[in-house]
C-alpha cells in the first residue's frame, strides 16, 4: 500500500544519509523541507521532496497536510511499561512529606510493584500493558524499550519479558526488551544481597538468554540498591550471553557508574540527574548515549539532568519517559520534549533530535528509525495545523498530534 502525504508545511528530521546520532552543536541542526511531500510504501519510507518539484505519483491513500508538520515518531528508549496496578497512594505520601527513600524503606516503591506483579497472571498483565501501549502509540511513540524489574523472581521477571515481547509481536511498533532483575533487592534477600545477585547471574541470566527474551541488561546502580562492584559483576556475567548494558545511574548519587558503563560499552547510561566533570569526561569519545528522563524529575521534584552542560561539552543526549508506576506514571513523549525545553533549556531542535534520532540510537535502532530517510521504517506523525515546530513544546498542555502512522499502519 502506498500512502502519499502532500502539501506538508514542514517535513522535519530529513536525513539523506542515515546518521548514528547527533552531538554537541549539531544537535541544533534539524534538517527540513518546507512545502513538502512524503511517500510511504508498505512499512517503509519510499521518497520525499519539495512540492515545487512534485512528480506524478499514484497512491492508494492521499493525505493533505496543509498547515501541518510531519516528523518521525518518538523513540522512547527507557520505559517500564509492563507493570501491574498503580502506586497512587505513594504519590499522596510524597505530598504529605515522605521521601522516595522513606517510601522504599517502608515496603513501598519497587518492592510494592513487585508484590503486585507476582500476584498478577500473565494474561492480565498483558491486557494492562496493551492499554498503556495503545495510549503511547496514539501520542506519537513509534519505537519503545521495555524493561523488566518489577518481578524480582526468575518466574516473574520472565513473565514481564514475555509480555513485552508479545506486545512487539502483536503491534506495529518496534519493541526492544531489557532485563532489569537488579532493580531492587527483594525483601527475602534484604540481609543477603550477594545471594540475590547469585540468583540473577546463575539462574535468571541463563534462562533469559536461552529463551531470547531480552536484548539488553540493566542495573539500578545507586546507593541503597546496587553498588558499582555489584553492577560490574552483573555486567561481566551478562556479557557471556551477549546482553548489551543499559544502566540506571546517577539518579541521586555519584558513584562512578558512568565510567563503569563506558568501560563495558553500555549502549546508554540513563537518569544522570547528578553529574560531575569526571562523568562528562568519561563519556567523551565513547559510544555510550546519555539519556535524560525529565518527566521523572518533574514528578519526584528532583534535579533535572544537566542536558545543556552535556550538549555544550560536545556530547549527544537522548530523551525518554521512564514510564513506570512509581516515579513517572506517564508515557507522554510530547511532555518530555516540552519539559526538556522548559526545564533543561534545550532548544526545540535539540529536544526533537534527542527524542528521535538519538533515542533510536539508545535502542540500537538508528539504522531503521528516528529520521525521515529513504528505506527507514515509515513511522511518522502529522501534527494539527500549527505555526511552527517550536509550538510543540510551547503549547505543552495541548494534544497537537492529528495522525500517527507506525511502520506504514494508520493508528486510530
Amino acid at each position: 500500500m502506498k500512502i502519499l502525504i502532500q502539501n506538508i508545511q514542514q517535513l522535519l528530521q530529513i536525513r539523506e544519509h542515515s546518521v548514528a546520532w547527533v552531538a554537541g552543536k549539531e544537535m541544533k541542526n534539524l534538517p527540513s523541507i518546507k512545502n513538502a511531500w512524503l511517500l510511504i510504501e508498505n512499512d517503509l519510507i519510499l521518497d520525499f521532496g519539495s512540492m515545487d518539484a512534485f512528480p506524478k505519483i499514484d497512491a492508494d491513500k492521499v493525505i493533505d497536510a496543509t498547515g501541518k508538520i510531519v516528523l518521525p515518531t518518538w523513540c522512547d528508549s527507557h520505559t517500564h511499561l509492563v507493570y501491574a496496578g498503580n502506586r497512587e497512594q505513594e504519590f499522596v505520601n510524597r505530598i504529605n512529606g515522605m521521601s522516595y527513600h522513606e517510601i522504599a524503606e517502608n515496603g513501598g516503591g519497587i518492592l510494592n510493584s513487585a508484590k503486585k506483579l507476582q500476584a498478577t497472571s500473565e494474561e492480565d498483565l498483558y491486557h494492562q500493558s496493551v492499554s498503556r501501549l495503545k495510549e503511547v502509540m496514539q501520542m506519537g511513540t513509534g519505537a519503545i524499550e521495555i524493561k523488566s524489574g518489577y518481578g524480582l523472581t526468575p518466574e516473574a521477571e520472565m513473565k514481564m519479558l514475555r509480555v513485552a515481547k508479545k506486545l512487539g509481536e502483536n503491534f506495529p511498533l518496534t519493541v526492544r526488551t531489557t532485563f532489569l532483575g537488579a532493580h531492587a533487592v527483594p525483601s527475602e534477600y534484604k540481609e543477603n544481597k550477594t545471594g540475590y545477585i547469585d540468583l540473577i547471574v546463575n539462574d535468571m541470566l541463563p534462562k533469559i538468554a536461552e529463551e531470547k527474551l531480552a536484548s539488553y541488561v540493566d542495573v539500578f546502580c545507586e546507593e541503597g540498591y546496587f553498588s558499582v562492584a555489584d553492577t560490574e559483576r552483573i555486567l561481566s556475567e551478562a556479557k557471556k550471553y551477549n546482553l548489551i548494558p543499559k544502566i540506571h545511574v546517577n539518579q541521586f548519587t555519584i558513584l562512578g557508574g558512568i565510567a563503569l558503563g563506558v568501560k563495558y560499552n553500555a549502549l546508554s547510561v540513563d537518569h544522570l540527574e547528578v553529574l560531575d566533570k569526571d562523568d562528562i569526561e568519561a563519556l567523551k569519545g565513547s559510544k555510550t548515549m546519555p539519556v535524560a528522563l525529565p518527566s521523572c524529575s518533574y514528578f519526584l521534584s528532583i534535579p533535572y539532568t544537566p542536558g545543556r552542560e552535556l550538549i555544550d561539552a560536545g556530547l549527544p543526549l537522548a530523551l525518554a519517559t521512564d514510564y513506570n508506576p512509581g516515579s513517572t506514571p506517564s508515557g507522554n513523549m510530547n511532555f518530555v520534549v516540552a519539559t526538556a525545553c522548559i526545564k533543561m533549556k534545550l532548544t526545540p531542535e535539540e529536544a526533537i533530535n534527542a527524542a528521535t534520532i538519538n533515542g533510536a540510537y539508545a535502542m540500537g535502532l538508528e539504522k531503521t528509525h528516528g529520521s525521515i530517510t529513504k528505506g527507514k521504517k515509515a513511522s511518522i506523525m502529522i501534527t494539527k495545523e500549527i505555526p511552527s515546530f517550536g509550538y510543540i513544546p510551547y503549547s505543552f498542555g495541548s494534544n497537537l498530534i492529528d495522525t500517527v502512522i507506525i511502520e506504514g499502519q494508520l493508528i486510530s
